[in-house]
């Protein structure tokens, strides 16, 4: 990790400055994602099972692209059942806090006869797309469908892509099943985004699109987007930690590398008041990262995207957090809920030594999806609100309309839109 003593003048547009992360060409990709979209808009599940053939190696076809009940149970029944409670606890923590999002729609009247309200009303159908490949996302799976499932959404269902033998991972069945949801097709990559997004003969369109994935899935629903809603195009995945001198240095380092290892684009910062703490925490990164199972991803993070910043106070140190706007953020200081009031930006915060972040990844309750790259300044994490929508009520009596008509025709006529107006006046022409 690059140890940085923070100035003035490295502080100015330190986000695209430290983590300008875009280093591949996505030039090349797009038109790779676009070329599987409009196979998959044109041809359906034909296109499907053809590309399952070419990049995830299995024979899939009509008989066996929806994953059956049959299959959920076998799933089922090699997950191990202590793992499989330890995710029902999981689930019932996310429904817990996303049961505390849900709104109300509301109403209010008045003696002139004027009622103004908003009926809320959930989204009818969501897509969930769950990765396949090396890792295995289970969280994935309850962190997506648990707040679609609050909201009240109809219809959800699963996109994963399937191993060589044509099955899906046990461990992303055994967490379906806990969430109920049983409509499960054996496809990834941006043929599945495509298929949520137009339909196929047997794959119906959604309206909204949500779950993580690699390069081509999210340059799929950047292109889909508009056609069809989704939750974000996301980056690779981030943390920060704000520390002063009180902070423990291996509980700091244990951090940094729990994010680390996800990806080699991924970022890793601490940022400190304490140039003793900066010192310690690299000397314990160091130590942990011969016994990590990761290791050459977390040590090609680190090179590009690790840093250590040292502000001279804890207001520079709030400040230069802001500015980043992180994914994660961890504060380890001697006030941490006084530090989190001076801090704007951020996706999920952990405060306190025993508020590890693989905590949310996992079991608190609050959504793991959360935005990246700096967008923590005007996007928020998944929640119930990402799952419904909002219809504005308007109803006036004609006594109330009587009041108010000469101003409506009046700021009608003013924008020249005559039609306007005449659609109030025609109801007081006698």
């Amino acid at each position: 990790m690059k140890t940085v003593i923070l100035n003035k003048e490295n502080k100015k547009d330190i986000l695209s400055k430290l983590l300008k992360r875009s280093t591949n060409d996505y030039g090349s990709f797009e038109k790779t994602v676009e070329k599987i979209i409009e196979d998959v808009r044109t041809r359906g599940d034909d296109a499907l099972f053809e590309l399952a053939k070419k990049f995830d190696g299995c024979d899939i076809d009509a008989s066996n692209f929806v994953v059956t009940e049959a299959e959920i149970e076998d799933g089922i029944r090699s997950v191990p059942d202590k793992l499989v409670d330890i995710m029902q606890d999981s689930f019932l923590n996310i429904k817990k806090y996303h049961e505390k999002q849900v709104r109300q729609s509301f109403f209010s009247t008045d003696e002139k006869g004027i009622i103004l309200g908003q009926r809320i009303t959930p989204l009818e159908r969501v897509g969930v797309y769950v990765p396949g490949g090396k890792a295995v996302y289970p969280s994935t799976v309850l962190m997506n469908i648990t707040p679609a499932l609050v909201a009240g959404v109809d219809e959800i269902s699963i996109c994963t892509p399937a191993g060589k033998d044509g099955k899906v991972n046990p461990h992303v069945l055994a967490a379906a099943y806990l969430t109920g949801v049983k409509k499960i097709y054996k496809t990834g990559g941006a043929q599945a985004i495509a298929a949520f997004a137009y339909g196929t003969q047997t794959l119906e369109k959604v309206d909204k699109i949500v779950g993580p994935g690699n390069i081509f899935v999210a340059l799929a629903k950047k292109a889909v987007y508009g056609h069809v809603s989704i939750d974000s195009v996301a980056g690779p995945s981030e943390i920060m930690v704000l520390a002063d001198e009180s902070a423990d240095p291996r509980f700091v380092a244990a951090d940094l590398l729990s994010q680390a290892e996800h990806d080699e684009m991924a970022s890793a910062i601490l940022v400190t008041t304490s140039e003793k703490l900066a010192e310690a925490v690299a000397k314990e990164i160091e130590t942990f990262l011969p016994k990590l199972s990761r290791r050459d991803i977390i040590e090609k993070s680190l090179d590009n995207f690790g840093f250590i910043l040292v502000a001279e106070n804890m207001k520079e140190a709030c400040e230069v957090t802001d500015l980043i706007a992180p994914e994660h953020l961890e504060i380890m200081t001697k006030d941490p809920w006084t530090d989190m009031t001076r801090i704007r930006n951020a996706g999920a915060i952990f405060i306190g030594p025993y508020s590890s972040e693989p905590l949310g990844d996992y079991f608190a309750g609050p959504d793991h999806v959360l935005p990246t790259n700096g967008t923590a300044r005007f996007f928020s994490p998944l929640g119930v609100d990402d799952f419904i929508k909002k219809s504005s009520v308007i109803s006036y009596s004609k006594d109330a309309l009587f009041e108010v008509h000469e101003k409506i025709e009046e700021f009608a006529k003013a924008e020249q839109l005559t039609a306007h107006a005449n659609s109030i006046a025609v109801r007081f022409e006698r």
